[in-house]
């Protein structure tokens, strides 16, 4: 595709709030740093939002703080199509890049506004649900959105595992667009181990996110060498997961609680094995590929589909957190071999740009043309 003749007004439409710094939240302001960074114009429509700091910002319903897919999310009350329509003829968009999957009652209405006006909607759809129950739910979305999800003229989907579910559940045809990190933000220190190994796990404190098995793997048979254990996060499990570091005999185990993102590049290179042992739940992997760009060190990561997906190059990264023995073994391992470690820390880091918003942000801009040209041709 080539360089869009013009700069595009693009409207990044999202159900949730903008106030979290979830991953659907952290891709949609990656890339409209990367638009603005290109010249185009940049607009937010979105759930109920409090932060005052993003520019073209528009809010455009009052949310419902509700459970999915293992995440608490805001989910949107009914919107005014009558507002919506005023607002897309204010703006004069070029393009729609709405979340999917996304509510019949704010980014439905949003769509069908856009439809009535020949804007063209890209999708970005972000999920692989873990549970019968969500699998239900996406069906009956599907059957909610039936009417507007013809309006998409062109799917992006954040891996071939997410690809799939989209196509099984919403018909969706797209193609993988993955989700960016800037790897600039990461600094680098490969062949510099830390004197007593640093062993760090970075996620939600649930039963899904593995530091239980990592804790597991780590009592199991004690590594021969001194090690030092972060669990950093926040979470329902947290009071069990100190109890059971204390009575397993784990005393080198710190608890440091939520991570700033300001904070999270440092703790990641601080770090000569970064394991985030995911069992299930997982569409994309952006912590992974943060890991990646950043740590000194290893990455061991749960073999599930979606992190699966993310390290297809580095299949040797991949472990089965459910079983503790090979999981203990894997870790052993690589704590026994710092040259190991940084090698592989130098393969990580190169491995990482393919996810880079430069390299990202093109596909992303690509898939814009490609709606606005299937636009002219109907």
């Amino acid at each position: 595709m080539t360089k869009p003749n013009k700069a595009l007004k693009i409207g990044l439409v999202f159900d949730d709030s903008l106030d979290r710094p979830d991953g659907v939240q952290q891709y949609i302001q990656r890339i409209a740093e990367y638009l603005e960074s290109q010249g185009h114009e940049v607009h937010f429509l979105v759930g109920e939002t409090a932060r005052r700091d993003l520019p073209n910002l528009h809010s455009l319903s009052k949310n419902l703080k509700v459970k999915f897919n293992g995440n608490t999310m805001s989910m949107p009350l009914p919107a005014s199509s009558r507002q919506i329509g005023r607002l897309l003829d204010k703006l004069q968009l070029d393009v729609i890049h709405v979340q999917a999957p996304y509510s019949p009652f704010m980014s439905g209405k949003v769509l069908k506004q856009a439809w009535r006006r020949n804007v063209p909607v890209v999708g970005a759809f972000h999920i692989l649900p873990y549970s019968k129950f969500v699998i239900a739910g996406n069906k009956f979305l599907a059957a909610c959105n039936a009417s507007t999800e013809k309006y998409i003229t062109e799917m992006m989907a954040v891996s071939p595992p997410a690809q799939q579910f989209a196509k099984a559940i919403y018909g969706y045809e797209g193609r993988v667009v993955p989700n960016p990190i800037r790897v600039a933000d990461f600094t680098f220190a490969p062949g510099n181990p830390n004197k007593i190994p640093h062993i760090l796990f970075l996620g939600r404190l649930v039963e899904r996110k593995g530091a239980l098995q990592l804790l597991k793997a780590l009592s199991y048979e004690k590594p021969a060498v001194p090690f030092r254990v972060t669990i950093a996060g926040r979470g329902e499990m947290l009071e069990e997961l100190k109890r059971f570091a204390q009575e397993n005999g784990l005393d080198n185990v710190d608890f440091p609680g939520f991570i700033a993102e300001n904070e999270k590049a440092r703790l990641l290179e601080s770090a000569d094995i970064v394991a985030l042992p995911s069992i299930s739940g997982e569409s994309f992997g952006i912590s992974v590929v943060e890991a990646l760009a950043a740590a000194r060190g290893v990455v061991l990561a749960g073999n599930n589909p979606g992190y699966a997906s993310v390290l297809h190059g580095l299949p040797e990264l991949l472990v089965n957190p459910l079983d503790t023995a090979s999981f203990s073994n894997e870790i052993i391992r690589w704590l026994s071999s710092p040259e190991d470690r940084s090698t592989m820390a130098i393969r990580q880091k190169e491995y990482a740009r393919q996810f880079d918003i430069q390299h990202v942000g093109k596909q992303v801009v690509d898939t814009y043309e490609r709606a606005l040209q299937n636009r002219s041709q109907s």
